[in-house]
């Protein structure tokens, strides 16, 4: 009797001891890091593998990144933990840091700003040319969590009483720029960036490659107000000690050839700034002022 309790003790420690998580950072705990389906999931596959690689090099810690099919996604893994670090367009950071607690650890910075603005696109033949002549027509959004592809422009719609007939949610911000290109939308809602030395910083740069006239096919319509720039997010039950060495080591990065490289090519950002979650109370105030669910 005395055996069988002793062998079932040790067997009960065995199974303790084999479901206790292996520390954060190593083979088989790695730092998980998520990257927000805006652009083209191979584009954002590769550049986060390279980031992936650099950073597990200057770390020491064991890194893996992954590209989620929504938003959504994203926001709801940091909520259980499955993402420890993501790259958040500014309402999913919004959504994150109120329903999670996830804390803005860096904030990008494009053509020496950390702010940008939502831009409504059409065909430069289109008889489209106010926000007035949206009504009636179909527009494409990029995804219900993008601030400057959905939640900034719907808002301004619906603060002008304008109804478009159709709605319709595409995914990245270059698949809107392509689905107005290829009329499949009357108009599309993107971000927008200044021009720099006269190039247009804008989502339709992306199609630069597949058509070097895309600037003369599809105009610029209008914008929405200024809008902080997305950023890096935490979760906010990352240990420190994890924390520290993770801006350490992206801080280290972003700063080298292959950092700047791979940042640019990951969603166009120039630069990482230190930053809190101050920085996203103008979004607060503005979300505050509607009512979100009935821009859906």
């Amino acid at each position: 009797m005395k055996r069988a309790t002793i062998l079932l003790v040790i067997t009960l420690l065995l199974v303790t001891l084999g479901c206790e998580k292996a520390p954060l950072g190593t083979k088989k705990n790695p730092v998980k890091m998520y990257f927000v389906p805006s652009l083209e999931h191979n584009k954002l596959i590769s550049s986060g593998e390279i980031i992936e690689h650099e950073l597990e090099r200057i770390s020491g810690l064991e890194i893996e990144t992954s590209v989620p099919t929504s938003y959504a996604a994203v926001i709801e893994a940091m909520g259980v933990g499955r993402a420890d670090i993501a790259w958040l367009p500014t309402f999913s950071y919004y959504l994150a840091n109120k329903k999670y607690g996830a804390k803005a650890t860096f904030q990008t910075v494009r053509s020496g700003l950390s702010e940008y603005k939502g831009q409504f696109i059409a065909r430069a033949d289109s008889d489209i040319k106010s926000l007035e002549d949206i009504a009636g027509k179909t527009i494409a959004y990029s995804d219900a969590s993008s601030t400057s592809g959905f939640i900034f422009p719907s808002a301004l719609l619906a603060f002008k009483n304008i109804e478009p007939a159709t709605k319709m949610f595409v995914g990245g911000h270059d698949t809107v720029v392509r689905a107005v290109l290829q009329g499949k939308a009357d108009v599309g809602c993107t971000y927008w960036s200044p021009a720099e030395n006269g190039e247009p910083q804008d989502a339709r740069m992306k199609l630069l490659t597949e058509d070097p006239d895309i600037y003369e096919k599809v105009k610029i319509v209008g914008f929405t107000d200024w809008i902080p720039n997305d950023n890096c997010t935490f979760r906010g039950d990352l240990p420190e000690d994890i924390a520290n060495i993770m801006i350490k080591a992206i801080t280290e990065f972003k700063d080298t050839p292959e950092g700047k490289k791979a940042f640019k090519e990951l969603y166009e950002i120039d630069d990482l700034k230190r930053v809190d979650d101050s920085a996203y109370d103008v979004v607060r105030k503005r979300l505050n002022m509607i009512d979100i669910n009935k821009l859906k």
